[in-house]
């Protein structure tokens, strides 16, 4: 049902971006979903420094042998490693950021269906269906004007008292795309507009 529901969609990286980043750290806290004392969250060696060390720490204890390493040592090399991580997260969400305003780019003019993704103090982020670029509808650019809910998950029309909330469709003209600023200018296009 969520698979297929666009506004349900939407839910999961919302929900996502408000859990705590992970944070390496020499430090045992356990593991509370799967109710482990002890516990390491490292797979294999695929792509992750901190897999690769985690397997060398474990490499010197086999065969009933036992190396202690050194604990400050250890923790700066995963604060390290969690500093490096948060930049890698930033550098993917940048470009794909850049690659969907440079693929934009070529439909300024252009209409588009969306659903509501989001909502700022400045406008309505809004996700083209189809190619999942987002953009913005500012409120100044509305025929009426908003307020956004506390809660920021929804806005409500102040002369019609309309109501739109994350996931709600709409259709939306671009109207610029700025490769520097990484930002993609959106029209809300009413339904007497089209």
């Amino acid at each position: 049902a969520a698979k297929e529901n666009s506004g349900l969609k939407l839910l999961q990286p919302l929900a996502i971006r408000t859990m705590a980043k992970a944070e390496y750290s020499t430090d045992n806290i356990g593991h509370y979903g799967l109710g482990f004392e002890f516990y390491s969250h490292f797979t294999s060696p695929i792509r992750r420094y901190s897999d690769v060390l985690a397997h060398r720490l474990l490499e010197l204890n086999l065969d009933k042998k036992t190396f202690i390493s050194n604990k400050a040592k250890l923790s700066e090399q995963c604060q390290h490693i969690s500093r490096q991580e948060r930049k890698a997260i930033e550098a993917e969400r940048e470009s794909i950021k850049y690659k969907q305003v440079e693929f934009i780019e070529k439909h300024v003019g252009e209409t588009f269906d969306g659903i509501i993704s989001g909502f700022s103090d400045r406008g309505i982020f809004v996700e083209l269906l189809g190619n999942h670029c987002e953009g913005m509808v500012a409120f100044d650019s509305m025929n009426e004007a908003f307020e956004l809910a506390d809660s920021r998950l929804f806005i409500r029309g102040k002369r019609t008292q309309l109501i739109y909330k994350m996931g709600d469709a709409l259709r939306v003209k671009i109207l610029a795309a700025d490769l520097v600023r990484r930002r993609i200018d959106m029209a809300w296009v009413r339904d007497n507009e089209a």
